[in-house]
């Protein structure tokens, strides 16, 4: 299943690369549910000092039935998010087990359902 999405970069010039990667990774949560209407993702390298190196923070948004699931790697402080790649992973990641954590109690409300009737 194809996700729409939606890319934006602040502060960071934009990449044929990264997008094709969140592209890639959004079109991939489709397997775990159909139920995902479209994917916002926001790629943001804010200013910090020198010494720091770059750091990069992820948003995902997943506009689904019900409340969206929302992921915010924002977390300087650890490793690996000088990495735009691993951070994009890691949000892919959480956002990915919240579809799954979704999903599963939505299966465990139609069982419910079907045991009561």
């Amino acid at each position: 299943m194809t996700i729409p999405v939606q890319i934006t970069f602040r502060h960071m010039e934009s990449s044929e690369a990264v997008e094709t990667r969140v592209r890639e990774l959004a079109d991939h949560l489709g397997v775990f549910s159909d139920r995902i209407v479209s994917c916002r993702v926001v790629v943001d390298s804010p200013h910090r000092h020198h010494h720091q190196g770059k750091v990069f923070n992820v948003k995902v948004q997943l506009t689904m039935p019900g409340e969206d699931v929302v992921v915010d790697m924002e977390r300087p402080d650890r490793d690996g998010h000088e990495d735009v790649y691993v951070v994009i992973r890691d949000a892919f990641d959480a956002a990915k087990r919240q579809v799954q954590q979704r999903m599963s109690l939505l299966r465990n409300e139609v069982k419910l359902r079907e045991k009561l009737s």
